[in-house]
């Protein structure tokens, strides 16, 4: 089926409108050259550090060889396959074949599109847990499929609630799965709630997996950042549950590189294989170069304790930051993983003649939130909102999304901005 589109006599494809394509996103309407030129940024999660420089090192020897300047195998070059056979085997539990159970994708959004793109069949649901990262619903759209949205509940009395506050109704889970249910995205640790997934948790979701023949995309791109002794569990490892599951992981998340759109994916060479056919088919091979700096980054990673290390400073960043917001009295879900953070905005007050611009016509109350701390406080963040079906966006209006993905500088400076929405509380 295709729509009108008024500025064309050609008419455009349906899924466009309902994969939400063509609506001004959040990303555009919070976008840098909207806002104030010294509004810090902590909406948007990417990092205003470099990656490691022995990273950049590699990459740079690469771009002065000849062949990395060159096509790579679809699956990905050899070097990095084995790299991540090396690095993730440990933690998978088992052995990993680099020709049928490892592909590289131009960044983990690739790998879950070419996912999609090799699974569904026109009219097969996918369930969503919200909120979702929102590149999820268009991915799924786009490859006829229909999202189907199971709302994560906030359980925040207390003083101090945590992301893993937010918790699964797993008889409303159950009844969500029709005969068409194909799929289940789970995302641990969380974006943007910053929950890490329990072992209890994640066996319930095995046991309907298994129980309905579900395919599982365990979205794990922040697997490194995981705080306070929380344990990333890898639902892959779960029994009966590698056949069907498909890991998503970064090299942008993992190395501060998120530009360079490296990701892979580690599944069952059932899913892996057909995935490659549909990726091949969409980008054919991801950048080369970069993937000989992404498999430097795994092979020296243990040896430098580079992912220790990191863990550490993005915790320094996570403190500073909820230290802000402890002083200011804003009260916030603490991440157990990730690099954001969702902060209450329900007492903040804005005037009602407050110049709105056109683009936040008929959104949320959070996007007004947002836009008048971005102008008046001059510190961007992301209304959650945008994270949710029409249905359910009520309960995702109430929170902002901060990234502490910043040096410590810029953070502890949002901080002090931070304090002036005292006199817009009430």
């Amino acid at each position: 089926m295709s729509t009108d589109n008024s500025s064309s006599p050609i008419s455009i494809s349906s899924r466009l409108i309902e994969g939400r394509a063509l609506r001004q996103d959040v990303w555009s309407v919070f976008n840098a050259a909207n806002l104030p030129a010294d509004c810090i940024n902590l909406g948007q999660g990417y990092m205003n550090f470099s990656p490691p420089s022995w990273v950049v090192e590699a990459a740079n020897s690469a771009l002065a060889t000849t062949l990395p300047n060159h096509y790579s195998h679809p699956k990905g070059r050899l070097r990095l396959r084995h790299a991540i056979k090396n690095f993730y085997e440990a933690s998978f539990n088992r052995s990993l074949d680099v020709e049928t159970e490892i592909l590289v994708t131009s960044g983990a959004n690739e790998g879950q599109y070419s996912v999609f793109a090799a699974f569904l069949e026109h009219g097969d649901e996918v369930i969503m847990l919200e909120p979702f990262f929102d590149q999820y619903l268009a991915s799924v759209i786009f490859n006829g499929g229909k999202p189907v949205y199971v709302p994560l509940h906030p359980n925040l009395e207390g003083d101090k609630p945590s992301s893993g506050d937010w918790t699964i109704d797993f008889d409303e889970l159950r009844r969500t799965i029709s005969p068409r249910t194909k799929m289940i995205i789970v995302n641990t640790p969380h974006n943007p709630v910053g929950k890490v997934f329990t072992k209890v948790e994640l066996e319930k979701i095995a046991e309907l997996a298994k129980e309905f023949n579900l395919l599982v995309m365990a979205d794990e791109v922040y697997d490194c950042l995981v705080y306070d002794g929380k344990q990333h569990v890898r639902i892959a490892n779960l029994p009966g549950m590698w056949e069907r599951t498909v890991t998503v992981l970064s090299a942008g998340k993992a190395f501060a590189a998120t530009g360079w759109r490296v990701g892979w994916l580690i599944g069952h060479p059932s899913i892996i294989t057909p995935t490659l056919a549909a990726s091949t088919r969409i980008v054919f091979c991801t950048n080369s170069p970069l993937q000989e700096a992404a498999a430097a980054g795994l092979e020296e990673a243990r040896a430098r304790g580079f992912f220790e290390q990191q863990l550490e400073e993005y915790r320094e960043r996570r403190d500073v930051l909820l230290a802000a917001f402890d002083k200011v009295g804003l009260k916030y879900c603490l991440p157990e993983g990730s690099y954001f953070v969702l902060v209450d905005i329900s007492r903040l007050k804005f005037p009602d003649d407050y110049p709105f611009p056109e683009t936040l016509r008929g959104r949320g109350r959070d996007f007004k939130a947002c836009w008048f701390m971005a102008l008046e406080i001059g510190v961007s963040s992301i209304p959650v909102s945008e994270f949710y079906c029409e249905e359910h966006c009520n309960i995702g209006e109430n929170y902002a999304r901060f990234g502490f993905c910043k040096d410590v500088d810029t953070l502890k400076e949002a901080g002090q901005r931070l304090q002036s929405l005292s006199k817009y509380l009430s």
